[in-house]
């Protein structure tokens, strides 16, 4: 164990844990997700959609291991079964049968939602100094603000 989660209270580690748990089953779901997508987009803005769905999942795919590895700086745990992260994910699968702009409007919602459950995380980590939490949860924000940006891009119309 590192030496910051070493020090960390026991009532505080279980609620640290809790919130990566959380943001590990929702990433792990979004990455499917993402994934499934990237398989299926069709349309005139098939090579952006697939070139963006297939960085996301990739980032998310990187994301799910620097979460789970947090868990695992505790000692506990790190759970890996899709049907625990379904149900406990706020993120919903999605069978990936709906026209392009449809998708992006999901994955949007969902880089929304990721963002929420990480400043969740981090106001977690802050209440109890886990500073190295506070920055993972922090750079996977960025990184879904990011994307959230992207897909927002997508939807716009240009004015005649």
């Amino acid at each position: 164990m590192g030496l910051v989660a070493a020090k960390i209270e026991p009532s505080a580690k279980a609620d640290i844990v809790e919130g990566l748990t959380q943001a590990l089953a929702e990433t792990s779901v979004e990455t499917m997700k993402a994934q499934n997508f990237h398989w299926n987009v069709t349309g005139m803005a098939f090579g952006p959609l697939h070139e963006l769905f297939q960085k996301m999942y990739e980032d998310h795919f990187e994301g799910q291991d620097l979460l789970a590895e947090r868990i695992k700086q505790f000692d506990v745990h790190a759970e890996g079964r899709y049907s625990v992260f379904l149900s406990r994910s706020a993120i919903e699968e999605h069978d990936g049968r709906v026209d392009a702009r449809a998708m992006i409007e999901t994955l949007l919602a969902d880089q929304e939602t990721l963002s929420s459950t990480l400043a969740a995380l981090c106001e977690i980590a802050d209440q109890h100094g886990d500073w190295a939490t506070n920055d993972l949860a922090t750079s996977r924000i960025q990184a879904h603000d990011k994307f959230a940006w992207m897909l927002r891009a997508h939807l716009k119309t240009t004015a005649a």
